[in-house]
């Protein structure tokens, strides 16, 4: 049916397709390899985005517990201040109460007015 010159035409014909789409290939790069760097690229970027976000999550959890901090302190600084601002009264007030009774005066001061004073 063939002969052997038909033959090697079809094989030399099979051999340049091939040489052909191999030069192809490698000039545009291998479909197949390209899809499995595309897929490990998504990997890795899903990966960073991830990686991104988890350190983001991260750097507000730690401003918000350093602002908790902040805040407790200032918070303590403002009791003890207005404790001493207590204290300063009622040794203001001993002091005047003190006063008046070396003069032999009374003092017309009541419950009701001491606790006006302490919280104005």
């Amino acid at each position: 049916m063939f002969s052997l010159l038909d033959t090697l035409k079809i094989g030399a014909g099979i051999a340049a397709g091939l040489m052909l789409y191999h030069l192809y290939a490698v000039s545009i790069g291998y479909p197949s390899a390209a899809r499995q760097a595309r897929a490990g690229y998504i990997m890795l970027a899903e990966k960073g985005a991830a990686d991104a976000r988890a350190a983001e999550m991260e750097r507000q959890r730690d401003a918000a517990a350093e602002a908790t901090e902040e805040h407790r302190k200032r918070l303590a600084a403002a009791e003890a201040s207005e404790q001493a601002a207590r204290d300063t009264l009622e040794i203001e007030i001993q002091s005047y109460e003190l006063q008046l009774s070396e003069k032999n005066r009374a003092c017309a001061v009541t419950a009701v007015d001491r606790q006006w004073l302490l919280r104005h």
